[in-house]
């Protein structure tokens, strides 16, 4: 009897069942960490059509930003794991928040989907600032310890670390002012409350003139500003980035994963943790290149680079297969080699 029962009733329950196949079923949330009208805000915004186009449902943008965007990633890990929840994040700064301080979430809580963009740091001024050049602001820093106030993004973050290096290179005492995001970073400049802040060029671009770049911490000049000269000209190898892209909560599907993974790559260019392919690349997938490389992911593994950034994304791949916690040379060669 209880045969035929199950029998019977077996198609019926996997009708009612969820298939993985029928994702989305309904719209997605698309959180921002850092305040409205930043650069995070207007990239989402400027993804949005493109992605519901893609999708053929609404993604709905909501902000929750402080912290250097620790607030809202604290938020991502307490959502229900099934894709219907994403947020923009932010490389380095989910990786060194963690290990600085406890943030309200950890580096191995958050699955990025993909990276799509990277941006680098420049020290800028407006465009009446009596800095001419990077060694006129190194002069002034030198002769008034801490009156130099610096802006940037949040605490702990790729410009906080870039403010951070390049104290320590130039062997001066500045005061980083943190801010929640880029858009209120900017109106502090803009606004005389800072002396200078680390703007991306896609941050100083709708300023026009009333800005001015001193340097980027690049290892050669930019395409978009190519006369702007490099910190390492001026004798300070700081390189500063930031790279961006989406994450959900541990725990998400992969089949969900990759349908976020694809929409994004369908709607707009991007970068992932291959970034030699841009593809995605899976978890089995980052298995076999450690082992190939004849890593040992059951250690402890230190990482390093340039300047900390690159290293961030290496020690975020093996959090993500090891669920160990991210051991990071901040500095990494950078600070290295001014011993």
């Amino acid at each position: 009897m209880y045969k035929f029962l199950i029998t019977l009733l077996a198609p019926l329950l996997f009708l009612c069942m969820p298939s993985l196949a029928d994702f989305p079923e309904k719209n997605v949330v698309y959180q921002i960490t850092f305040a409205a009208g930043g650069g995070s805000d207007v990239r989402a915004r400027h993804q949005q059509p493109h992605l519901e186009k893609e999708l053929g449902k609404k993604i709905v943008i909501q902000y929750k930003p402080g912290a250097g965007g620790s607030i809202g990633w604290a938020n991502l890990v307490k959502q229900k794991a099934d894709g219907y929840f994403m947020s923009g994040i932010n490389i380095p700064h989910i990786i060194l928040q963690p290990l600085a301080r406890e943030p309200g979430y950890e580096t191995e809580e958050i699955i990025p989907v993909v990276l799509f963009q990277q941006i680098p740091f420049g020290l800028t001024v407006l465009q009446d600032s009596p800095f001419k050049t990077l060694d006129d602001l190194v002069d002034y820093a030198k002769k008034n310890p801490g009156a130099l106030t610096i802006g940037g993004s949040g605490t702990w973050d790729a410009t906080h670390i870039a403010n951070l290096q390049f104290d320590m290179m130039a062997g001066i005492e500045t005061t980083y002012v943190p801010h929640k995001g880029g858009k209120p970073k900017q109106t502090a400049l803009l606004g005389g409350h800072t002396m200078a802040s680390w703007f991306g060029p896609n941050e100083k671009m709708p300023h026009g003139d009333k800005v001015r770049t001193l340097a980027y911490a690049t290892e050669k000049p930019i395409q978009v500003s190519p006369d702007v000269p490099t910190f390492k000209s001026f004798g300070y190898p700081l390189y500063s980035s930031v790279y961006h892209g989406v994450g959900v909560p541990k725990g998400t599907p992969e089949e969900h994963i990759k349908v976020l993974e694809n929409l994004f790559e369908k709607s707009s260019g991007f970068i992932n943790l291959n970034i030699g392919t841009g593809k995605g690349t899976s978890v089995l997938e980052l298995i076999k290149i450690f082992d190939a490389n004849k890593i040992d992911k059951n250690k402890d593994i230190a990482f390093t680079c340039g300047s900390g950034v690159t290293a961030c994304i290496l020690g975020l791949a093996n959090s993500i297969i090891s669920g160990k916690k991210p051991i990071i040379y901040d500095g990494s060669w950078s600070e290295y080699g001014l011993d």
